[in-house]
């Protein structure tokens, strides 16, 4: 199947989601009974209060919101196979969802697919799961009510490596590890991103980190192909963040 897909027909993205409220306390009232029966389900122990387990509701599209989406394509320049990045992020999540969503209207009536690493579990339904909830028109790639799994182009990198096996989660780090490409982790790690954007106020930071892991995607997908890997001087970040320490 991968074979008949053109690398330059597939959008790479990933997404960095938070909480939609800094704390439990900030929770609307109407939103706390809510949140309390969810984490009465993800709680282990007597210690995994709901006010404790806050801090991982921007895993669920109903309690979090999304700060960034990056995007990412490869394009031939005088020969040789480059990658552009593009990412929508700030603290307006309507703006940059209207932003990524006018991005992928354009490719209505297209062969284009997007691909993700575990996108058809997290990614993509998020995405059109926050469009609804700001009042956004889905995205013809994103609608899947009433297409056939076939002519739905949603490709997944963690799905692949499974070859029909139902084994759990495989990370993307884990992937960049076997195949001896840079670690997408630097400055930051998921579990960070919160802290970064509610407490640090750094977006463009969290951003820097959202477009290193859809180039380790990009990457991964190459090897699915057989394809030698894109060097680094081939790569266009649109976020060119420094970690100066602070």
């Amino acid at each position: 199947m991968l074979d008949n897909i053109q690398l330059e027909n597939i959008l790479f993205l990933d997404i960095e989601t938070v909480p939609q409220y800094e704390s439990y306390e900030d929770l609307p009232e109407r939103f706390k009974p809510l949140w309390n029966r969810k984490a009465a389900r993800l709680a282990k122990s007597g210690t995994d209060t709901p006010e404790k387990l806050y801090e991982r509701a921007g895993i669920y599209a109903e309690f979090g919101k999304i700060v960034c989406i990056s995007a990412g394509l490869f394009y031939i320049k005088n020969g040789v196979r480059c990658f552009k990045l593009k990412s929508y992020y700030g603290s307006d999540e309507k703006q940059l969802l209207a932003e990524f969503n006018e991005l992928l209207n354009k490719y209505n009536g297209q062969e284009k697919y997007l691909c993700g690493h575990n996108g058809k579990e997290f990614d993509f339904p998020y995405i059109a799961r926050r469009s609804l909830i700001n009042g956004l028109k889905l995205p013809e790639t994103l609608n899947m009510a009433g297409k056939k799994p076939w002519d739905v182009k949603h490709l997944d990198t963690m799905e692949l490596w499974k070859f029909g096996d139902y084994k759990s989660y495989t990370s993307l780090n884990l992937l960049a590890a076997i195949f001896d490409i840079p670690t997408p982790k630097g400055d930051i790690d998921g579990s960070q991103v919160r802290q970064v954007f509610y407490a640090d106020k750094n977006i463009e930071r969290i951003a820097a980190y959202c477009e290193k892991d859809v180039l380790t995607t990009a990457r991964v997908y190459l090897k699915y192909n057989g394809l030698e890997n894109i060097e680094n001087e081939n790569v266009m970040f649109s976020v060119n963040y420094k970690n100066d320490g602070s």
